[in-house]
C-alpha cells in the first residue's frame, strides 16, 4: 500500500485548528464516526469532502472507495486531539512516514494553540 499524506486533509485541519473548532479531550468512540454516519456524509459531500478528514490517501486504490482514506481525526465537524494521536501512532506503526510527520505537525499546531 502507497499511503501519502493527503494535502488537502492536512489544509482542512490546519484550517479547522486555526478557527478553534477542535477537541482537547475525548474517548476514542466520540472521534470516529459510525459507517452510517460516514454514508450519510459522503451523500451530502463527496468523496472530496470525505477525504479531507483523513490524513492518509492511498493513491493506488480506487478513487470512490473508503479504502483510498485512512487516518480519520475528526467526526466530520471538529478535530479531535485523540484522533491526531491516534493517526500519528498508527502510521508510525505501519511505517507511513508522510502521515506520522502530518499528524506531529497538526498536533504540534493545536497544541500551540
Amino acid at each position: 500500500m502507497a499511503t501519502h499524506a493527503n494535502p488537502a486533509a492536512v489544509r482542512k485541519a490546519r484550517r479547522m485548528i486555526a478557527a478553534d473548532q477542535y477537541v482537547l479531550e475525548s474517548t476514542s468512540g466520540e472521534v470516529n464516526p459510525s459507517a452510517d454516519e460516514e454514508n450519510a456524509f459522503l451523500e451530502r459531500h463527496g468523496w472530496d469532502g470525505y477525504g479531507e478528514w483523513h490524513l492518509g490517501i492511498d493513491e493506488e486504490a480506487g478513487e470512490e472507495t473508503k479504502e483510498r482514506y485512512s487516518f480519520p481525526f475528526g467526526d466530520f465537524r471538529r478535530v479531535y486531539r485523540s484522533g491526531l494521536v491516534a493517526a500519528r501512532q498508527r502510521a508510525a506503526q505501519f511505517d507511513h512516514a508522510e502521515v506520522e510527520a502530518a499528524a506531529g505537525e497538526l498536533l504540534s499546531l493545536l497544541d500551540e494553540g
